[in-house]
């Protein structure tokens, strides 16, 4: 559920609840748009997040810790200059739309009190964190908005603030039954729709959710039902909302959550939910892997196009490759055309153009016609042949060696796509990102100074129905440490013939079963992940080498044997994940 008006009229009551008069105590940015406030209020600390991330804007108390860059940016400094120790003093939202105020009171440096407001405006890629003076002018903010980006509205420190162009619709904090009307009369198409353009600050959920209640349908249409009827029924819910305060989070089959309401949506009656706390709690576990997931896709996009652009290379230079071996076929035809001549070359004149001549090597010993360059005698053309044959033979044997050195390049490229794809943490992109840099597909980072002070990842860990620990790496630098560490008589899987992760069972003696769920892992953990029948190949770890040279995550193993697993949730059931914090 985006931030949309209604949901945040019920998070604005939670937030004035908790937080109000409460006292800043620290503050930090952990990502350009998005800032946390520490703050101390009746005896307890909160912390507050703000958020301008295109996808995933909103507010609410979060118990989530992030990392912070090393060096603060600028607007969290001056945030922390203006903010810190300043005491909330209110927080309301504008209009019923998707505009949040914070109402700061602190002192100044001569002990004045001063008053700031703190202004989130939760508008899609438009979304932005604004701090302005108690005379309304702009101090500074998380994304400046020139005259070039915007016609409409500037957002620069010293301007005016300006409220983003408020569109001529009702707010849904004070419901008029024969405005509604009047303004529903004569439209036509979905009635949600009809719905969204006249009400501020709903999302299509919410519209959707207000169709459901007027009219029985979210798919109904403005012009089946009389105005009057869908107004008065509309304005009746809305009257009434407050009461129906209940967070809740939507689920998918897995328990997975896939959605986040502030109260009981009933066109969603038929999904499975869980009740939440607050809203800010329920916010807090569903954007939690949603908004991780946005952060590392946009933050690996760069190394997606890098590894996409290399990958591509290697293929065209493969398919080179491959058409030089192939051509490199005639060679043998080049070394008998020359023995041939050889052969024959008291019957051959200089200056003919072509030579029957008898293939001795032939059972039937049939006359062939052998080209020739009339410029040559024939003991020069024969020696022609035989340069060819060297040649076609020497770029076979180089094609065939480049060949491989490609695949090997092929291979770790694809096994590094894979890796960014699995890719879930910060701390692991920068692992992928500085051996990308050590191997030279990445130029390096200029800005490794200000690059958040993470500890090193750690590989995925699983227990069996059995009691057993399985570990999974899920990047080429987990991988080498896993399987480097392991003990001689533990067992080492991998996925056959595709990337995926090493996988390493913690035991010299494993049972079949856990042998049979480490395997699952291995193949769930590969690009065969969602195939069936995934050969998965065992061996101890002391027949698995690292050839002196390879690139990381590539090795070499004996004495394996192969199973063949199919990584569906049934099969899995039994598999335990331990969390690492």
């Amino acid at each position: 559920m985006p931030m949309d008006g209604l949901t945040l009229h019920f998070m604005t009551r939670e937030l004035a609840g908790a937080l109000v008069p409460g006292r800043i105590d620290r503050i930090s940015q952990p990502e350009a748009d998005e800032i946390l406030l520490q703050i101390r209020c009746g005896g307890n600390n909160h912390t507050l997040l703000l958020s301008a991330s295109a996808g995933c804007a909103r507010a609410h108390l979060t118990h989530v810790r992030k990392g912070n860059p090393l060096q603060p940016p600028m607007f969290c400094m001056l945030l922390r200059k203006h903010l810190t120790g300043g005491r909330i003093k209110a927080i309301r939202q504008v209009s019923g739309d998707r505009i949040l105020e914070i109402d700061i009171e602190h002192l100044t440096e001569l002990g004045d009190t001063a008053g700031k407001t703190l202004i989130c405006e939760f508008m899609g890629k438009h979304s932005n964190l604004i701090l302005t003076n108690s005379d309304g002018k702009i101090i500074d903010a998380a994304r400046h908005v020139t005259s070039q980006i915007s016609r409409v509205r500037e957002v620069l420190p010293g301007l005016p603030y300006v409220l983003p162009p408020m569109q001529d619709r009702l707010d849904f904090g004070s419901p008029d039954p024969e405005a509604l009307e009047a303004r529903l009369r004569g439209c036509g198409g979905p009635l949600w729709k009809a719905l969204g353009t006249q009400i501020v600050g709903l999302s299509r959920q919410t519209a959707q959710e207000l169709a459901f209640r007027a009219a029985g349908s979210t798919d109904a249409r403005a012009e089946d039902f009389p105005a009057s009827l869908i107004a008065r029924r509309v304005c009746e819910t809305l009257s009434a909302i407050d009461g129906e305060a209940k967070p809740m989070l939507l689920l998918a089959e897995s328990g997975e959550p896939i959605d986040v309401v502030a109260f009981p949506y009933r066109s969603l009656a038929g999904l499975p939910w869980r009740g939440c706390e607050s809203l800010s709690r329920g916010m807090d576990e569903f954007y939690r892997a949603r908004d991780n997931y946005e952060r590392i896709s946009q933050k690996s996009a760069a190394l997606r196009h890098i590894l996409r652009n290399n990958i591509e290379r290697c293929e065209k230079k493969l398919a080179l490759q491959e058409e030089a071996i192939a051509n490199a076929a005639r060679m043998e035809e080049y070394r008998l055309c020359g023995e041939l001549l050889t052969a024959g070359a008291g019957q051959i004149r200089k200056g003919d153009k072509s030579a029957r001549v008898i293939n001795y090597y032939d059972p039937e010993m049939k006359e062939i016609l052998i080209p020739l360059d009339e410029k040559l005698s024939p003991t020069q053309n024969a020696q022609r042949y035989f340069k060819l044959y060297q040649k076609a033979r020497s770029a076979r044997d180089l094609a065939a060696d480049q060949k491989e050195k490609t695949l090997q390049e092929l291979r770790y490229l694809e096994n590094q796509a894979y890796n960014l794809e699995e890719c879930d943490t910060e701390a692991e992109l920068n692992e992928i990102r500085a051996e990308l840099e050590k191997q030279g597909y990445v130029g390096a980072n200029r800005n490794r100074s200000k690059m958040k002070q993470l500890p090193p990842s750690r590989p995925l860990h699983f227990v069996s129905s059995r009691g057993i620990d399985i570990l999974v790496g899920k990047n080429n630098l987990q991988n080498d440490k896993l399987t480097q560490s392991a003990g001689a008589l533990e067992t080492w899987l991998h996925a056959k013939d595709m990337p995926g992760s090493h996988v390493i069972i913690v035991s010299e003696a494993p049972d079949r079963q856990t042998l049979y769920e480490a395997a699952l892992l291995a193949a769930r953990y590969s690009r065969g992940a969602s195939g069936s029948q995934v050969p998965v190949d065992y061996t101890l770890r002391k027949y698995v080498k690292k050839p002196g040279g390879a690139k990381p995550g590539f090795v070499i193993y004996t004495h394996q044997k192969t199973l063949f697993v199919t990584p569906d949730e049934e099969s899995m059931k039994g598999i335990k994940a331990v969390r690492s914090d």
